[in-house]
C-alpha cells in the first residue's frame, strides 16, 4: 500500500487533546471486559453509551505521541479514497453521496450519540454523520490482536464509512425498525447481518481503491484484521467459551468472508446479508 502524494480528506476533525468538560471516566476491570466486547469495529453505539454532553471542552495533558501527523495523514488519505469510490458509485446508480466527516479524539469524545471513551473503539454515529475513532486502536490492533500493516488500519476506517453507505440507503434506518420490536436475539441477528455488510462494503471500496496501490499482502492485512475481531474469538478471548446468540457483528469466518466477496465482486449489489441463506 502506498500513499504517495495522495489527497486528504478536508472532511478530518481533530479534537485530540480536547476533552468534555466535566467528564468523569471509570477504569477497572469493568472496562477492560466491556472493551473486549464492544471494541468490534463500530455500528451504532448509542446502546452502550452514555447521554450526550453540552459542554465545552476543555484541553487535556495528551501525550505528544497523540498528535502523529503522520497518521493522520495516513488516516486523511485513506478517507479522501473513500470519498472518491463511493462517489462514483453512487453517481453510477444515480444517487449522491455526501461524506461523512472523521473525528480523531483522544481518551474519550463527545458525540450525538452520546458520550464515548475509547474502550467503545471506532464507531459511526448515525446522529451526526461522523466516524469516530481514537488512533491508540491501531496499537491495540497490532498488539493484542495481532492485525498489523497499515491495510488492516484502512479497513477499519473503510467498515465504519461502510456505515455511512448504509444509512444514505436507508438500509441502517430500516434495521433499526426492526430491532425496536424485536426480542434481543433477534436484535442480534439483524446487529450481524448489519455489521458483515459494512465488512462488504468495505471490500467493495478496496476493491475500487486503485490510487492506494493495493496488493495481495495488503488484503492479507484486511483480512487478518477482519479475522481478529470476530465475536466467537473475542468471546473466547475475553471468557474462555462463546455465545453464539450473543454475537453482534459475526463469526471471524464470516467476516473475512464477506470483506473477501466485496473485494472480489465490487459490486454493491452482490452485498444482501439480510437475504442471506448462509452467512
Amino acid at each position: 500500500m502506498r500513499l504517495d502524494e495522495e489527497r486528504e480528506s478536508s472532511n478530518v476533525e481533530d479534537v485530540r487533546g480536547m476533552n468534555p468538560r466535566g467528564l468523569m471516566v471509570g477504569g477497572g476491570i469493568g472496562t477492560v471486559l466491556i472493551a473486549l466486547v464492544v471494541m468490534l469495529l463500530g455500528g451504532d453505539p448509542s446502546a452502550i453509551l452514555g447521554g450526550s454532553s453540552t459542554s465545552a471542552p476543555v484541553r487535556s495533558t495528551a501525550p505528544a505521541s497523540a498528535q502523529d501527523p503522520e497518521r493522520k495523514h495516513f488516516v486523511s488519505v485513506v478517507l479522501a479514497e473513500t470519498e472518491d469510490v463511493w462517489t462514483e458509485l453512487f453517481r453510477k446508480s444515480g444517487k449522491k453521496y455526501v461524506a461523512p466527516k472523521l473525528v480523531l479524539f483522544t481518551g474519550q469524545v463527545d458525540s450525538a450519540c452520546g458520550l464515548a471513551n475509547a474502550a467503545v473503539g471506532p464507531f459511526f454515529c448515525p446522529e451526526d454523520d461522523k466516524v469516530y475513532i481514537d488512533l491508540s486502536f491501531y496499537d491495540e490492533l497490532r498488539t493484542k490482536f495481532g492485525a498489523p500493516g497499515d491495510f488492516a488500519q484502512a479497513y477499519v476506517i473503510a467498515h465504519e464509512v461502510g456505515h455511512h453507505v448504509q444509512k444514505l440507503l436507508g438500509i441502517s434506518d430500516r434495521v433499526r425498525n426492526l430491532q425496536a420490536n424485536a426480542d434481543k436475539r433477534e436484535v442480534n441477528r439483524l446487529s450481524v447481518r448489519l455489521e458483515l455488510q459494512a465488512d462488504f462494503f468495505a471490500g467493495v471500496w478496496a476493491h475500487y481503491a486503485k490510487e492506494l496501490h493495493l496488493d495481495q499482502q495488503d488484503i492479507e492485512e484486511a483480512l487478518t484484521a477482519a479475522s481478529a475481531i470476530g465475536d466467537d474469538r473475542l468471546q473466547k478471548q475475553s471468557r474462555g467459551y462463546v455465545v453464539p446468540d450473543s454475537f453482534t457483528h459475526g463469526t471471524s469466518a464470516q467476516r473475512v468472508r464477506w470483506f473477501r466477496k466485496g473485494w472480489d465482486t465490487g459490486d454493491i449489489d452482490q452485498g444482501d446479508t439480510f437475504s442471506a441463506q448462509s452467512l
